[in-house]
């Protein structure tokens, strides 16, 4: 009855077939404690599958105690709980495959593992118990091939069965709280070894060169630990058919991979957040299937190497937070890489052709290097880029209206450069962008009124530019969690405290000395409204040069005017030959106005 819609508790009626062997009930909602239910008298059952459903189980066990013929029985997906009290019954059960997993507190381990010898698959993650590796469960079941302890709450030191099991392939014991070292005899005692996960420990010391005879490993995961020392040339060499190897987050040191690297099949290679000195290996390139290299946050130095464009199988490369300097080789990466991560180095001269052919380019962080030049054009050919940042370089010149075809962007960080020109409108185009931040720039020009259809935006960071003009409309951009405008030359009133825009401060504008309006303490006057001035501030501004009293301006017009004629007439009467050449000059004026008016009307003469 699986992968049904199911729901309510069990019906007793269960209980009257006796000779049921088989019952799938997973991928369903029934509900109820196991204990309470017609499952116990199923005696005859020798496959139980209940996953996925919203069961109560005890961790004990205890109401299939009778079950002599059960041998699988998983649980996955429901809700596992301690025992009060769990009497010393031995059950009568030898299971093969047992799943546990899905939530709840167990208590401490269960006792009844301790008689069973037949398990071959134990799944109990993220079922919190008390008590340290249960070593004796892997010597008691000899065909154990299969444990998953994760999350489990497990602690103490890390002990192994003394005997070698050939069988054992699968050992997950990550997020626990295990300490001490890995014991150094771990490949000899698991040489069938194929994935094992040992990571979000606590686990010290350096790794075992034993792992070296594990030559059947593929997964191995020590990450987030306290390792320490180097990585084993034997791991590397005598694991020759590693498919990931994950180390990230410990105090590793010395070179990423040794010259005798022959990982052949390896596709996952995380060695991030350690200590790890020295340039990038040419071994790395034997690794011809890497689909992922992540070596950042090293002491890692050198110059990027050509090579890497001759892997054609990676699609990330994480070279971030090392000592990588000089310039970046043309077209250095393969044509089908999907992100790359540069930033926090010393990497330094123009972008030019680095990333010219990577058309299916989806992030590209270059940013804090010494990057120089313009942003080149060639960006707009990124059709499927959805994370740009280039913030903290020199990059300068305009943003190149490439940038505006790149549709599926959703952050862009272009801050802390020397980018100057106007935002180009068509940026209000890019509906998806969730971070926009260009501040700490040249920019020069308004705001566009586009940035209004930004509808996802959720980060606008304008501040430390040269931008003028008003604040466009932009309170209807609901998921707006942090704007700013501060220190340009913006003018005129604040944008409405509505929506998100009544969760900004005063820091989001300050540094523009005319912008009015909350939440800044300078208001604003409508412009369709004078202001009214009483008596006394019109005599204020009278002295002030602020009005024009038009009393006193008439005044002042007229006894100008007397001044000047008299001024006149006492030149024209104290010197002859100015006074004659005046009275000429009237004379001469008249006559060529009589002239004008005989040859321009001259019926008004013939009349008389």
């Amino acid at each position: 009855m699986s992968n049904n819609d199911l729901s309510g508790t069990l019906p007793l009626c269960l209980a009257n077939l006796t000779s049921l062997q088989l019952l799938d009930l997973s991928f369903n909602h029934f509900i109820g404690n196991i204990s309470l239910s017609p499952l116990g008298s199923l005696t005859s059952m020798h496959t139980l599958q209940l996953s996925s459903n919203l069961f109560r189980i005890p961790i004990s066990l205890l109401p299939f105690f009778n079950h002599s013929k059960l041998n699988l029985l998983n649980c996955h997906e429901n809700e596992i709980y301690a025992d009060i009290d769990v009497p010393t019954l031995t059950p009568k059960f030898q299971l093969r495959t047992l799943d546990l997993s899905g939530q709840g507190d167990g208590g401490v381990f269960p006792k009844f593992f301790y008689y069973q010898h037949k398990l071959e698959y134990v799944d109990m993650s993220n079922i919190k118990m008390k008590g340290e590796f249960p070593h004796w469960l892997i010597r008691n079941n000899t065909k154990l091939y299969t444990l998953h302890l994760p999350n489990c709450s497990l602690s103490g030191p890390l002990q192994l069965p003394i005997h070698s099991h050939v069988h054992f392939s699968d050992l997950d014991i990550s997020d626990n709280y295990f300490n001490g070292s890995i014991p150094t005899e771990i490949g000899v005692c698991f040489p069938s070894l194929n994935s094992l996960d040992l990571s979000g420990n606590g686990l010290t010391g350096g790794i075992p060169s034993s792992f070296g005879k594990m030559s059947q490993l593929t997964e191995l995961d020590l990450s987030s630990n306290h390792l320490s020392g180097i990585i084993p040339q034997e791991l590397i060499v005598g694991c020759s058919s590693l498919y990931e190897l994950i180390l990230s987050n410990n105090s590793l040191h010395g070179q990423i991979f040794p010259k005798q690297a022959n990982c052949k099949e390896l596709f996952l290679l995380l060695l991030d957040g350690n200590q790890f000195t020295g340039s990038i290996p040419y071994s790395i390139i034997n690794s011809t299937r890497l689909n992922m290299l992540d070596v950042s946050d090293n002491h890692l130095f050198g110059i990027i190497p050509s090579w890497i464009r001759n892997m054609t199988f990676l699609r990330v490369l994480d070279l971030s937070e090392n000592n990588f300097f000089g310039t970046l080789p043309s077209s250095f990466v393969p044509p089908q890489i999907r992100e790359v991560y540069l930033s926090n180095n010393s990497l330094q001269g123009p972008l030019t052709n680095a990333f010219y052919n990577c058309s299916k380019l989806m992030t590209l962080d270059l940013s804090r290097n010494y990057f120089t030049g313009r942003i080149p054009d060639w960006i707009g050919n990124f059709s499927t880029l959805t994370y740009l940042l280039l913030a903290y370089n020199n990059l300068e010149g305009e943003i190149p209206i490439q940038l505006c075809h790149l549709f599926k962007l959703r952050l862009v960080d272009f801050s802390n450069n020397n980018l100057s020109g106007e935002i180009p409108v068509e940026i209000g185009n890019l509906d998806k962008i969730q971070l926009l931040n260009l501040s700490h720039n040249k920019l020069t020009g308004l705001i566009p009124q586009s940035f209004s259809n930004l509808t996802q935006i959720e980060s606008l960071d304008l501040s430390y530019n040269n931008l003028n003009g008003k604040i466009p409309q932009l309170t209807q951009l609901y998921f707006l969690a942090v704007f700013s405008v501060a220190h340009n030359n913006l003018s005129g009133r604040t944008p409405e405290m509505v929506a998100q825009f009544a969760t900004f401060e005063n820091s989001s504008y300050e540094g523009n000395p005319f912008l009015c309006g909350p939440p800044l303490s300078k208001s604003c006057f409508s412009s369709s409204i004078m202001p009214r001035f009483s008596e006394e501030d019109k005599k204020y501004h009278k002295k002030d040069g602020g009005f024009v009293d038009i009393d006193a301006f008439h005044v002042s017009f007229l006894i100008s005017y007397a001044i000047v004629l008299l001024t006149i007439a006492a030149v024209l009467y104290i010197n002859p030959h100015w006074r004659r050449a005046w009275f000429y000059m009237i004379e001469l004026s008249l006559t060529n106005f009589y002239y004008f008016l005989v040859d321009n009307i001259p019926f008004v003469f013939r009349c008389y």
